[in-house]
């Protein structure tokens, strides 16, 4: 059972990549992403009874947000516009311009997959380890590796040639 004390040192710790994955799926939108954030920890807290450590905690907290993420999605159907304001930094505007776009179309072209390729990557974005992902998604690590490499090929052709 996951005490308080543990549910404080898992947000803390487990918050800011929750957040970019959310951030992920909202394609950008901020707002969108804190609220999915805020679901999947009201989630962990209201079911931290029913861990059965059978999986890691955050393989555990990473599969709740993904459901989270996408249920909210497929029960609202959302089209999500990107919100710019993350997009601005401290550089030269054409620096933000450029880099503005790199991530419109990375976003645009994540939106392009399917749902379990768009959890892998954001997954792989958040710099989670393969064994993570493999047992939150329920792959085989060779097959997870395959699908990533593939999903990354398909990525970079559309960045590249929009297609």
């Amino acid at each position: 059972m996951i005490t308080e004390k543990d549910f404080t040192a898992l947000y803390n710790a487990l918050a800011p990549k929750i957040q970019r994955l959310c951030l992920g799926y909202a394609s950008g939108n901020q707002d969108l992403a804190n609220e999915w954030l805020q679901e999947t920890f009201i989630k962990v807290w209201n079911y931290r009874t029913s861990f059965k450590g059978e999986a890691s905690v955050d393989t555990w907290i990473y599969r709740i947000a993904v459901n989270t993420c996408l249920s909210d999605l497929r029960k609202t159907r959302k089209n999500i516009p990107i919100n710019e304001a993350i997009l601005k930094d401290n550089h030269g505007e054409e620096d933000i311009y450029a880099h503005e776009s790199k991530l419109k179309k990375m976003y645009s072209c994540i939106d392009q997959l399917t749902e379990q390729n768009k959890s892998l990557i954001l997954l792989e974005l958040e710099d989670i380890p393969q064994a993570t992902i493999a047992e939150t998604v329920g792959l085989a690590h060779g097959t997870l590796r395959t699908r990533l490499s593939r999903i990354r090929k398909s990525l970079l052709k559309c960045i590249t040639n929009g297609k």
